[in-house]
């Protein structure tokens, strides 16, 4: 894919992203915001995994592949780790080719943001 814009982010993340209360709702609220305003970047693929998406693999710690796609950044609970070896690399480009597949993207994308702001509209504040 070519595109006038010289740097292109390609994401994909699942409603558990916008959804999961990892912050408080005041957060989240802004982070779904924040989702919605920079959604139509010409700078940015986003796409949304609908949770009931048919995923053809086992749930995976959260990755990014990086730079000209010869590194893996592997997100852990104690630290990240950068993957370099070629074969381990292509795993996580399939990984992510398959999550691509089954993402929402445009109006079908805006909605399910819709839908998590709304969720986080209705919750309440707790300590």
């Amino acid at each position: 894919m070519t595109s006038s814009v010289p740097w292109q982010e390609r994401l994909s993340a699942g409603t558990e992203a916008v959804q999961d209360d990892v912050c408080g709702p005041e957060v989240m609220r802004a982070q779904v915001d924040r989702l919605f305003r920079d959604i139509d970047l010409p700078s940015l693929t986003l796409g949304i995994l609908p949770a009931t998406a048919r995923v053809s693999m086992f749930p995976v710690p959260g990755f990014g592949i990086l730079g000209d796609g010869d590194t893996v950044n592997v997100e852990l609970v104690s630290t990240g780790v950068d993957i370099t070896d070629a074969s381990e690399v292509a795993l996580h480009q399939k990984a992510f080719a398959l999550l691509r597949e089954k993402a929402a993207y445009g109006d079908a994308a805006k909605d399910l943001i819709r839908k998590a702001r709304s969720f986080w509209d209705s919750a309440p504040l707790q300590e």
